[in-house]
């Protein structure tokens, strides 16, 4: 990755590019003056986080579990669910839960 820093004075070889902007190297002598403007626009897609946890399929083949739905108005008794190991190795799994009757989600 190449930064953009100021040409330093002493340097015999690029003395007419003295107080310049460069782009340099920080672990090579590489380093190039920027004699015009310079300009980039990246425009970066941003991923769902539905996209992250599994997508469309997330809740494809996946079993069900006697839990209790968190609606109060549906208080199902029964939930699809699945884990995933979302945070370091060192914390227990988060578990997945979509209810089977109001389609509610919630996580634990």
């Amino acid at each position: 990755m190449l930064r953009v820093s100021k040409v330093p004075p002493g340097d015999p070889s690029i003395e007419q590019f003295e107080g310049q902007n460069r782009f340099e190297c920080m672990t090579c002598p590489y380093h190039f003056v920027i004699n015009k403007r310079y300009y980039e626009r990246k425009i970066l897609k941003k991923k769902e986080a539905e996209d992250i946890l599994g997508g469309k399929d997330a809740w494809a083949n996946v079993d069900k579990t006697k839990v209790q739905c968190p609606n109060e108005k549906c208080r199902n008794d029964e939930a699809y669910w699945y884990q995933l190991q979302i945070r370091s190795a060192d914390e227990p799994m988060t578990a997945f839960y979509k209810c089977t009757k109001c389609a509610k989600e919630w996580r634990e």
